[in-house]
């Protein structure tokens, strides 16, 4: 694996991203390696991670990301 400290702040922002995908599809190695390095991001920037590295990611859960069902019953 790549050394953590190495690393800049978009390339470490774009890592993060990527493995987290990964880990989202499935991969059962890829969430070790996306807390990683979600927790440097976070040792880096504090709690400010900037919106625009992790905007393209809904991690919500399934439920909330789904449209809301009409209230009529269309036949």
């Amino acid at each position: 694996m790549m050394e953590l400290s190495e690393l800049d702040e978009t390339s470490l922002a774009a890592h993060a991203a990527e493995w987290r995908r990964r880990a989202l599809r499935g991969e059962k190695q890829a969430r070790g390696i996306a807390h990683a390095l979600e927790a440097e991001m976070r040792r880096r920037f504090g709690d400010s991670i900037p919106p625009s590295q992790s905007a393209d990611l809904d991690t919500r859960p399934l439920a909330l990301r789904q449209p809301p069902r009409p209230w009529w019953k269309f036949w």
